[in-house]
């Protein structure tokens, strides 16, 4: 480890689930600073390095992962009140100057949240006069004792204080209207104490939040910046309650619609006919007009007033502004003309009372349309929350009983009849039936289920009744992981967003600033009436911009591109897998179990003596049955083996790979093994010269059985290929990626499966480290490498790849290694995950060019940028209509992705 001092940076870091994230955090950092000493793992890192935290954190970023300075606990003892706490921050933060720095004085607890070394910041400490004590506090003692507060100094309640536990908490989101909300609400929820990560989605109008923090102290900071939030516990309530936001805003949207476009036309069409004349009664017509308009304004704008006004109290900016920023310039301008038309020139004296109420209807109806159009975004997971049935039939002492699903336990006996659904995972123990996997898998043809097989919540029982014992129950199900992480992937965010994501970020503001700079060159050089025509260009501006596009852009094709991907069996990880397979240019694919069946087969027999054939399997099953050999599997399961009886052989033992030998009543020897047990017994193998000649082509592993000197039989054994091999292999190809298949099987075995196959880049007698040295070699090419496996020895190289590919029937290890898993036991389902991937970028970067295309002429339009061509600037209305079709048409396109089909291209 190096050695601490300033110069050492140390950070938390989130997101890297595996041996690969590691490896490539690690290589982001090593091309940052080739001389930096860097420890890093899961959950940290130390740098030695001149870099910058923010650079190194950035760099990080970069790659899909999220680091922070580490928190880290002091006991301080001389610390009395909150100038202590002052004091210690500033010295600090002359050597950190972004450290977040808080102290409960009532408990002497210090927080620090820093890029320094405990050493360095000990010694910072002592040079301020507050000597932290000899043990550090640590996060469990800190959340016993009472929480450190942040800048500036305040002491959190017990209910915001952090935890001992780190804890994911789902936050059901309300309030929300542009990316500059998820923007702030992402700040607010960093800078709350106790989280490690936090994740807001403005398509699914939710956050998740990771770390040593309640749920109250993250509602309580949002509902401050202005926000609403709700904790919910699981999927099911989750999706229950942004359909009931949904329903509600919906509702609420098309009522304001048509309270402000009803009036507005009326206003439209009689000022179209009739132009206002502010003298005498008239006048006071339009002021009662202007106070009606108002009313309306107040009432169906109600919404966007009332989060323009939190916008502001927080110091905030966000749509809502906007709108209600130009809509009130509209209406103060029009006031000011019915109120002093002396003051405006005769050309000025234009009112816009119709203006307001045009641009929060068609605002308001526009964002009618997306909220519809984006409550079909989560169709795909809320199908999968629909699997699972809501109760059960429990065997009670003989009786069936129905129960809640929630009720049922581990070890309990279920029974399930024809046409229902299984409730909970389980193993089979009575009856036979088909059972339909296909909203797991993806696969269409039932699957026989026996005594001994698996269930799975949520498939459907076809025919015949089962009984079984629950094995896995509640949120352990595979249909509870396969939600879980279908959730977590929807809430992720590929690194292609993070430019979309600053630019929200500063988006409003920016708005702003060129209105009020296009109202001062309109104000100053434009022509006569400038007044107006300074009016219409500033509302025009501010009505336009649309950060909606933006934050919608990314979230809405992540939500339907991961989803579709669970109903084609293929379940990803999350953003930055989704975008590495996008990316692919090599496929490294194990051979056994991925493309052939992972089973040995004796594929061909040849007997010395066909009259003597029958007496061969007896004295086979007697020395194979005590054999751990994987071939011996392939021998005892040839036909006729499970109701011959075994030979009465004696002296049964193995020979280290070679082969078995046992004796006969008549005191012969029976070997059966490779080559070399045979030559080792000077079996005469002149006779097998033929056989072994015409089987060569299949490369299989050959057994020869022999009755002392004399051959007896041959076996040729082979792992067969999948049928779906040679066209996954094919459509592997037509996606223009680079294949290899390694194996740990012979050279001369790799070779012929590889060429039936059509593979040219191979390698046999793979170890694990070889496997994963291969994958390494490529990416030292400047190959995007994907690997394909499903055992513990592919894990390895399943963690070092850019993207893991594992089988849903492999180990655990290999589908913990992975960052795309395969539910159904095909490789057809590579292609349909990297097809589908590239289908959702694609789709991504469409929005992106949409979303920052329309704003970036539709801003100078609203400016009148055309004004010297065209002699017409674009009316606030235009503006508005223009404005609420861009997050529709955003929406349009990322709902594409839902017709996305395995068998086209790829492209959505």
């Amino acid at each position: 480890m190096p050695t601490e001092h300033p110069a050492a940076l140390h950070l938390s870091l989130d997101g890297l689930s595996c041996g690969g994230c590691v490896n490539k955090t690690r290589r982001a950092l090593e091309a940052l600073d080739a001389d930096a000493d860097i420890t890093i793992d899961r959950t940290s890192l130390i740098m030695v390095t001149d870099q910058r935290a923010d650079t190194v954190i950035d760099a990080i970023g970069a790659v899909g992962f999220t680091a922070i300075p580490a928190t880290r606990y002091r006991h301080i003892s001389a610390m009395s009140c909150q100038g202590c706490v002052s004091n210690m921050r500033r010295a600090i933060a002359e050597v950190d100057p972004h450290a977040q720095v808080g102290g409960d004085p009532s408990n002497k607890a210090l927080q620090v949240q820093t890029t320094l070394g405990d050493d360095a910041l000990d010694n910072l400490l002592k040079e301020a006069g507050f000597p932290p004590s000899a043990t550090p506090m640590k996060e469990t003692e800190s959340a016993t004792e009472g929480e450190c507060s942040p800048a500036p100094a305040e002491t959190l309640s017990t209910d915001q204080a952090p935890t001992g536990r780190i804890k994911t908490i789902e936050l059901a989101l309300s309030g929300i209207t542009c990316a500059g909300c998820v923007a702030t609400i992402q700040t607010v929820l960093e800078h709350t104490p106790g989280v490690d990560q936090a994740s807001v989605n403005f398509a699914s109008r939710s956050a998740r939040v990771k770390g040593r923090v309640d749920a109250k102290a993250l509602i309580a900071a949002i509902e401050q910046a202005g926000y609403g939030a709700s904790a919910v516990e699981n999927a099911e309530a989750l999706d229950a309650t942004q359909r009931d936001n949904a329903k509600r805003e919906w509702r609420r949207k098309c009522r304001d619609s048509a309270l402000a476009l009803v009036p507005g036309a009326l206003l439209m069409g009689l000022m179209f006919f009739h132009h206002p004349h502010l003298a005498g009664s008239e006048r006071l017509v339009w002021l009662g007009v202007g106070v009606l308009v108002l009313g309306v304004m107040v009432t169906a704008g109600r919404g966007f007033f009332s989060a323009a006004f939190k916008a502001v109290r927080h110091h905030q900016a966000n749509m809502d502004l906007l709108v209600a920023l130009g809509s009130l310039a509209a209406w103060i301008y029009s006031m000011a003309v019915v109120l002093a038309p002396a003051l405006f020139p005769v050309m000025a004296k234009h009112l816009y009372f119709e203006a307001p109420l045009m641009i929060i209807g068609l605002i308001s109806a526009g964002q009618a349309l997306e909220v519809r159009s984006r409550g079909r975004t989560s169709e795909a997971l809320r199908a999968l929350l629909d699997l699972r049935p809501p109760t059960a039939r429990r065997i009670t002492d003989g009786q069936d009983e129905d129960v809640d699903v929630e009720d049922v336990q581990r070890g309990d006996q279920l029974r399930v009849r024809p046409g229902e659904r299984i409730p909970v995972d389980g193993t089979v123990e009575e009856g036979e039936s088909r059972v339909d996997e296909s909203m797991l898998t993806g696969e269409p043809m039932p699957v026989i289920k026996r005594p001994g097989d698996t269930l799975s919540a949520g498939t459907v029982n076809d025919q015949g009744t089962l009984v079984y014992t629950a094995t896995s129950v509640g949120q352990d199900t595979t249909l509870a992981r396969i939600i879980h992480q279908v959730r977590d992937a929807q809430n992720s965010r590929p690194p292609i967003s993070r430019l979309a994501d600053r630019v929200a970020a500063v988006f409003v503001p920016a708005v702003m600033i060129i209105a009020v700079i296009a109202a001062l060159v309109w104000f100053n050089l434009g022509p006569d009436p400038r007044i107006m025509h300074m009016l219409i260009v500033a509302t025009s501006v501010l009505i336009i911009a649309c950060p909606c596009a933006l934050g919608l852009a990314t979230p809405l094709s992540v939500m339907i591109g991961v989803g579709k991907g669970a109903g084609l069996g293929v379940l990803i990880r999350d953003g930055d897998a989704l975008q590495t397979a996008s990316r692919l240019t090599t496929l490294i694919i194990d051979k056994t179990g991925t493309l052939t069946c992972g089973t040995p087969t004796v594929q061909h027999q040849w007997h010395a003596s066909e009259t003597e054939a029958a007496t061969m399997s007896p004295v086979v099953k007697a020395l194979e049955q005590r054999s751990e050999h994987p071939l011996a599997g392939a021998l005892l399961a040839m036909d006729g083996m499970s109701s011959c009886q075994a030979a009465p052989l004696t002296d049964v033992r193995s020979m280290t790979a070679r082969g078995m030998e046992g004796r006969d009543a008549q005191q012969q020897w029976w070997r059966i093994g490779n080559r070399t047990l045979m030559t080792e017994h000077q079996v005469d193998l002149s006779a097998a010269d033929a056989p072994l000649a015409d089987w060569a082509s299949g490369a299989p592993t050959v057994l020869y059985l022999a009755r002392g000197r004399q051959l007896m039989a041959l076996y040729a054994i082979r792992d067969p290929l999948r049928d779906d091999a040679l066209s996954a292999v094919q459509r592997l190809k037509a996606e223009g990626l680079h294949l290899v298949m390694l194996t740990g099987d012979n050279a001369t075995t790799a070779a012929a499966v590889a060429a039936e196959l059509g593979i040219d880049d191979y390698r046999g007698d793979c170890r694990p480290e070889d496997k994963q040295q291969a994958v390494r070699d490529h990416q030292n090419k400047r190959a995007v490498v994907g690997m394909v496996g499903d055992g513990i020895n592919d894990a390895p190289a399943l963690a070092l790849a850019d993207v893991g590919f594992a089988v849903g029937t492999g180990t655990d290890v290999a589908l913990q290694s992975a960052g795309i898993t395969l539910m159904r036991d095909s490789l057809h389902g590579v292609v349909d995950a990297i097809a589908l991937s590239r289908a959702t970028l694609t789709n991504i970067r469409q929005n992106l060019w949409g979303a920052f295309g329309y704003n970036a002429l539709g801003i100078p339009l609203a400016a009148g940028v055309l004004y010297p061509l065209t002699h017409q600037l674009l009316s606030p209305m235009a503006a508005a209509l223009a404005m609420s079709l861009s997050s529709v048409t955003v929406v349009a396109n990322a709902s594409r992705l839902r017709h996305f089909h395995p068998s086209t291209t790829g492209e959505a």
